[in-house]
Parts: C-alpha cells; structure tokens; sequence
C-alpha cells in the first residue's frame, strides 16, 4: 500500500512495476513480485515484507461493469476463481489456496463519483457469484450482481434481498445479499479502518450455504479532514 509517484510506475503490454514491486503475467499465470514495508516507520524485525505471489486462473472473463452513469469508473472481475501459490521469505511463511483477481480503473478520484459501497463475493456449487452494491455521489443506487461459468463467462442474476451485516470496529454500516430471513456473519475480519473493511463473510444465497469474502468502503470517509491526516502514519510514502 506504499503511495508512490508517477515516476515510480514502469507499464508494459505484460507487465507492471511499482516501486521495487511488479506484477507480470506469463501467458498462463499472474506472478507477483512484493518487496515494500509495511509501515511509515521501518524496523528490521517487523515491517520487511517480500516474496513472490502466483495466481493461476481456472477461467478469466472478458467483461467489464460500469458503476457510474457515464461509464468513467469500470470494474473488471477478471479471474473470479483461480489457485493461488504464496511463497513469503519475509516474514517465512507460505501457503496455497483459492484465489480472486479482479482490477477498478476511473477517470476521476473514487469520492467525485461515489459515497460508498458494499463488494462481495460467495464460492457456489456451480460457480462463484459476484454482488456490487454502489451509492453514487448524486443519491442513485446501483447493483451488479452476476454469476461465473467454468467457461469465464458473467451471467447476470436477479439479486437476492439486501442483508445488514454488523458494524465494523470502527462502526462503519454495512450489508450483503441474503436470501430473505437469513442473516449473514461476518467470520473474520481481514482489514479494519475507519473508511475501509474486508472480511470473511457466510452467508445462503438461493437455499444454498456459501462462504466468501466482503468489503465495505466509505468515501465520506476517506475524504475527512482527520483520515487524510492519519493515513500517512499507517500507509508509507515514498
């Protein structure tokens, strides 16, 4: 999460490079080379975190979703299923797994064009399902909620009911999709900020029990004056 400088960003056809770290793609899998610290404030014994990530895609979609009107912002869930491979040396830990790739580009700052929003992703038997719930800046609210095939190809779903979930931490409001009187839990909690949450979530989703992954983003948040003043004691600069 190092915040780095235009001149700091190397871009190919198949490769991208930030700072010491890059990713690059190698026709059948994304390899992720990660060499930062993790903290404003660098300690030899703590903050070192290098290694290398590969995500192999069992399928990758070709489509993108628009989340304002005017199509400036796009989100790509480009390997919604995929095999993931972690291999640290700092810290020495590794491990493997099921993997989600997915990118958002835009034309302007995220908080010209939104308030807030609720992503969340569930493993199904027949493939996983994906559910975007976005409050745009002028007031409108706009859902995608879409299911994967083996063949890569996004299926939009009619959506389930809007769930509550419990607040975070630092009492952000957030929600999921449920099928009606069922109560989503949040099983873990990955990340917590005062603007920002992602989580591990269980949830049934047409009769069918599914574990997945959720985030919450604030916008309204992001931009007060006393989160732009914390976020360099937590986040590095370069």
């Amino acid at each position: 999460m190092t915040e780095r400088g235009r001149r700091a960003v190397r871009a190919g056809a198949s490769e991208l490079s930030i700072g010491p770290s890059s990713f690059r793609w190698d026709g059948n899998a994304l390899l992720i080379d990660i060499d930062e610290v993790t903290s404003p404030f660098p300690s030899p014994f703590t903050s070192r975190l290098k290694g290398t990530i590969r995500l192999t895609p069992a399928a990758m979609t070709r489509q993108s979703f628009a989340l304002d009107a005017g199509g400036r912002h796009q989100w790509w869930p480009i390997a919604p299923e995929a095999r993931i491979e972690v291999a640290m040396s700092h810290p020495g830990v590794s491990w493997s797994g099921q993997g989600y790739f997915d990118t958002n580009r835009g034309l302007d700052p995220l908080e010209t064009a939104f308030k807030s929003w609720n992503w969340s992703y569930a493993r199904m038997k027949n493939g996983p399902v994906l559910f975007y719930d976005v409050l745009r800046r002028d007031g409108s609210f706009h859902t995608i909620s879409a299911k994967m095939d083996k063949a890569g190809a996004m299926t939009p779903v009619s959506p389930p009911p809007v769930a509550g979930l419990s607040r975070s931490r630092w009492l952000m409001r957030r929600s999921s999709r449920a099928d009606p009187a069922y109560r989503p839990q949040m099983l873990r909690s990955l990340e917590d900020t005062p603007f920002y949450s992602r989580s591990i979530l269980k949830t049934r989703l047409w009769g069918e029990e599914a574990t997945g992954m959720h985030e919450s983003l604030c916008l309204d948040r992001l931009t007060s004056p006393i989160v732009r003043y914390i976020i360099p004691y937590r986040n590095p600069r370069a």
